[in-house]
């Protein structure tokens, strides 16, 4: 099936040094952009991390330091990079918990402002859950009844995703082939920022979805535990949560201030009103 799209849907996967979308850093960029048309545009670079790419990790991508020693920088291709994925939605496999925040952690690093939080994001892995929890290679042998060659290549495992969810829009009656939709029945939470640290509630209100203040509201925290902030921006959590954090904290600083105002207003007012009393009664 035709994905039916209005924008250009860019299906990407990382590999990298590691799983903690704090530190580490890509190894490999692929990337499938598909049209309204139809037409695809397919690129693969690697990367170099700047940092030693543990053992643990080459033994499941099978990319090693001397592999990417003398490839370039995130800094280095992060422009084009911007300019390549500019006004497309994104689509991945278990992209919303970790593709997503990790790229956007990358892009900062760089100094390049790309501002993902206007795009639409599509998690082919959680239909996939939703439907037939497996993995990717499982999705790709049940839904497309083919073997997946080079599992955990960044160029095989990107084309696989969005063959995957072609047919999953094939399988299932239920699963509208919009975008809109795709993004919305994709995505378990609401997060405020990427890594899900923070998530909206049924109010759409943002609580806290980790630790001690779990499911409690994120101004309710900073109210009660002004230290909490500095804590979480000490820590190492992402700049995109840290940075969605602080402009909870100043918004909540800005409401604050202008109830004082009122305050002040009508406490004045009525220092007035009081003062004129006087004068009448004299």
């Amino acid at each position: 099936m035709k994905l039916n799209l209005t924008r250009p849907l860019v299906f990407f996967d990382l590999e990298t040094t590691g799983t903690n979308v704090g530190k580490d850093r890509i190894v490999e960029i692929s990337f499938v952009k598909i049209y309204p048309n139809g037409d695809e545009d397919i690129k693969t670079r690697r990367l170099n991390p700047e940092m030693h790419i543990p053992e643990a990790s080459s033994a499941v991508h099978g990319i090693t330091d001397e592999d990417v020693k003398d490839c370039p920088t995130f800094r280095q291709i992060a422009a084009s990079l911007k300019e390549q994925i500019a006004d497309c939605d994104l689509a991945g496999y278990n992209s919303n918990k970790f593709d997503v925040p990790l790229l956007a952690e990358e892009f900062h690093r760089a100094g390049i402002d790309a501002d993902l939080h206007n795009r639409r994001f599509i998690d082919v892995q959680t239909i996939f859950y939703k439907k037939e929890p497996r993995t990717l290679t499982a999705a790709y042998k049940f839904y497309c009844n083919a073997e997946l060659i080079g599992a955990h290549g960044a160029t095989a495992d990107t084309k696989a995703t969005y063959e995957v969810l072609k047919a999953q829009l094939d399988r299932y009656d239920d699963i509208e082939n919009d975008v809109d939709f795709l993004a919305e029945y994709t995505s378990f939470t609401k997060n405020v920022d990427f890594a899900g640290a923070m998530v909206y509630n049924d109010q759409n209100e943002e609580v806290f979805n980790f630790g001690k203040h779990k499911g409690k509201k994120v101004r309710d925290v900073l109210k009660s535990e002004p230290g909490y902030y500095g804590w979480m921006m000490q820590n190492d959590f992402s700049h995109d949560t840290k940075t969605m954090l602080t402009k909870i904290k100043d918004s909540l600083k800005s409401e604050n201030a202008k109830n004082d105002a009122e305050m002040n207003k009508e406490a004045t007012a009525d220092q007035l009103s009081a003062l004129a009393g006087k004068f009448q009664k004299r």
